[in-house]
């Protein structure tokens, strides 16, 4: 009885979604469901709900107002054209349509993500996939695809916090990922080929996406080695851009300057990670408080660059369209947060995990699923590692396996099914047309599916390794 309770939270967002039910409504039923489990077999002492609030809440808010300035700035820069200039130019530069989607889910979006992180990489590649003369729904599933190095978003602290509760080297656990992300990205470059070429041109076009993931993993396993963990999807995936960008440079000299409108546009994305990285390096180095690291945080840098672009605030029609798609994509965003939040505080995730545990060998096989599952419950790699790394450690330990590329292939699993969140679904489509809201159920269905196919490569890699 105790198992079905600690399972009813996830298995009754997951049927609710599969139903069809909405977002907000789906992680609303697991809330209750988590809440009935604390009720009936995980009680929480009333001195440990404080102390937990207090902990998470921090977090919520920076979550959301990230979220909120994401939406701001994409909308901002939308209406103003500038992402359709700065699209046009690098579709230019690109060359072929492959080459350009190419360039988007594995340069822009992941070098967009792992300084920045919370889903902003989607908020700059969608609307650049939008110029692309992609259907809707496509836009929206190549944009979530480029959330492939979410191990290394905001400058990883979700591998962080696996490597300290396995108590291994940040850097070397950073290292191990990049290798084993060999599996996603090569699988996501595939089908963004796939799904950016034409019907009598794929399997070149295929070959083309599969180059593109073993050259993201060389950078970014290379950049891990030499320069450290935080930095290294960002450096990695701006390789993979230089690169894109000198195959086609003959074709460059020929390609149009890029407008006003565009300069602005890149001038802010620049802005806003560059603040990130400077501010982040100055509370480093002046060893400034740890309430000073939300100087470094995108939650202040994109109201900033948003501001910067639009030469003081928002119109207010773009104000108001983000905060009506703010309420939708925020309240799925925090919901989800909170069902994590209480499945990691009452126990229920760590009661999950050491069930499945008692398979013995099997396991191996499960664990990257229950790393996946965190991944996809909180949206976040770094509350999915909160939830299951801990207990995960120590079931390897228990196992007599080698922890560290058990750890390795939990942390990547746990990173890419996020994705596949309904938070993030809810985010992605919201900076779609309007049409691609139709395509909700195929769009889910897909990233679900792409999803689960990397967990279980992950999954045989875990039992190979062992």
């Amino acid at each position: 009885m105790t198992t079905l309770l600690a399972a009813l939270p996830v298995l009754s967002t997951l049927l609710a979604l599969g139903l069809g039910v909405r977002s907000l409504p789906a992680a609303l039923t697991g809330v209750a469901a988590a809440l009935l489990a604390i009720a009936l077999a995980f009680p929480m002492p009333p001195g440990s709900i404080a102390p937990a609030l207090l902990h998470w809440t921090p977090v919520l808010v920076e979550v959301l107002l990230i979220v909120g300035g994401g939406l701001l700035m994409s909308d901002v820069l939308r209406q103003a054209h500038g992402q359709a200039q700065l699209a046009a130019w690098i579709r230019a530069r690109a060359g072929q349509g492959v080459g350009a989607v190419l360039l988007v889910v594995h340069g822009v979006t992941p070098f967009a993500e792992s300084v920045t992180g919370f889903g902003i990489g989607v908020t700059i590649g969608i609307p650049l996939l939008a110029h692309f003369g992609l259907p809707a729904r496509h836009v929206v599933l190549l944009g979530l695809l480029g959330l492939c190095t979410v191990p290394w978003g905001s400058m990883g602290p979700g591998t962080l916090i696996a490597a300290t509760m396995a108590g291994l080297p940040f850097q070397t656990l950073g290292v191990a990922s990049g290798m084993v992300s060999l599996i996603p990205f090569v699988v996501t470059g595939a089908l963004a080929a796939w799904f950016a070429s034409a019907p009598g041109h794929r399997g070149v076009a295929v070959l083309q996406g599969v180059l593109s993931g073993v050259l993201l993993t060389i950078t970014v396993t290379g950049a891990n080695a030499l320069v450290g963990t935080a930095p290294a999807g960002a450096l990695g995936a701006l390789a993979i851009i230089l690169l894109h960008v000198m195959r086609t440079r003959a074709a460059a000299g020929a390609a149009p300057a890029l407008g006003p409108a565009g300069r602005r546009a890149l001038a802010s994305y620049a802005l806003l990670l560059g603040g990130v990285l400077a501010a982040g390096a100055l509370v480093k180095a002046a060893a400034l408080p740890t309430s000073a690291r939300y100087l470094a945080s995108p939650a202040l840098w994109l109201f900033i660059a948003t501001a910067a672009f639009a030469a003081g605030w928002p119109a207010r029609d773009s104000a108001q369209r983000a905060w009506r798609a703010w309420r939708q994509v925020g309240a799925v965003t925090a919901a989800f947060i909170l069902l994590g939040v209480l499945m990691a505080v009452s126990g229920m995730a760590a009661f999950l995990a050491q069930v499945l545990a008692q398979a013995g060998t099997a396991y191996l096989g499960l664990a990257p699923f229950v790393g996946a599952l965190g991944g996809f419950i909180t949206g976040s790699n770094a509350g999915a590692n909160a939830m299951f790394a801990a207990t995960q450690a120590s079931i390897a330990q228990s196992l007599d396996v080698d922890v560290l590329w058990f750890m390795a292939v939990h942390n990547v699993a746990a990173a890419f099914l996020l994705m596949a969140s309904p938070g993030k679904v809810e985010m992605a489509l919201q900076l779609a047309a309007p049409e691609a809201a139709a395509s909700r159920r195929w769009i889910q269905a897909w990233v679900v599916g792409v999803a689960l196919l990397v967990v279980s490569l992950l999954a045989g890699l875990n039992v190979l390794l062992a």
